[in-house]
């Protein structure tokens, strides 16, 4: 494993390391429990973009028989709570009165093995959620039509400002024809099309151009590359 000797010890071993064992040990519990997380928001009825693997046979809810409640997330939200919860231990450890007593041994006898064995545990869990995860792509793209076209108003008002349109003037006209979308259940490209400071500078064609999810996705395919490349 090769371990060395501390640099310097007094009758016990400085704390520090310990510390930032279990730190580490928080922030990769604290990752699973952020995408944990997110999927439990995906699965909710409302949302219904993913949801966890549900076999035949599986209950959900004790109390209510349609449901399919994410249990593997929920489990690895609350272990990674702990095991946060254990690196605060590791690191009142750090400091000890005149370096002599044991409270910090006492208590990394059960934050050390605890720690290590739950996201040992989660670490598993994750790795089969993950393998498991049930995508609906269709229930995304849903989503998405259920704002009218307002997802897009971030690349309008990028098209304006390429057309030498200031930010300021371009965010206005943009933003008034989104909150009547909000206000008025109205069609937001339909809106832009015929808003006169607007068809003054981005003609139909252009408009309709920054409707679509191309340009969101175009990077898609590098990132995925770079986060899998293989370490040299």
């Amino acid at each position: 494993m090769d371990l060395k000797p501390a640099p310097v010890s007094t009758q016990i071993i400085q704390r520090d390391c310990y510390a930032e064992y279990l730190c580490t040990l928080a922030i990769i519990a604290s990752s699973l429990d952020k995408f944990a997380l997110n999927i439990r928001h995906w699965q909710r009825t409302e949302v219904g973009e993913a949801q966890e693997r549900f076999t035949v046979g599986q209950k959900g809810s004790s109390a209510m028989p349609h449901k399919r409640n994410p249990i593997i997330s929920e489990r690895i939200c609350g272990i990674a709570r702990v095991i946060r919860a254990n690196s605060l231990v590791g690191l009142e450890n750090v400091a000890l009165w005149h370096e002599r007593d044991i409270s910090h041994s006492s208590a990394e006898r059960v934050v050390l093995p605890d720690a290590s064995i739950a996201l040992d545990y989660i670490l598993h869990k994750a790795t089969s959620l993950i393998a498991g995860l049930v995508v609906h792509p269709e229930r995304m793209l849903e989503n998405l039509q259920l704002t009218r076209g307002l997802v897009f108003s971030g690349q309008l008002l990028l098209a304006l400002t390429q057309k030498g349109v200031s930010r300021e003037s371009a965010y206005e006209w943009v933003q008034r024809n989104a909150m009547r979308v909000w206000d008025q259940k109205e069609n937001f490209q339909e809106l832009l099309q015929q808003d006169p400071d607007i068809k003054l500078h981005l003609s139909a064609a252009e408009i309709e151009s920054a409707f679509g999810f191309d340009y969101y996705l175009r990077n898609v395919d590098a990132i995925f590359d770079r986060v899998f490349a293989p370490v040299e």
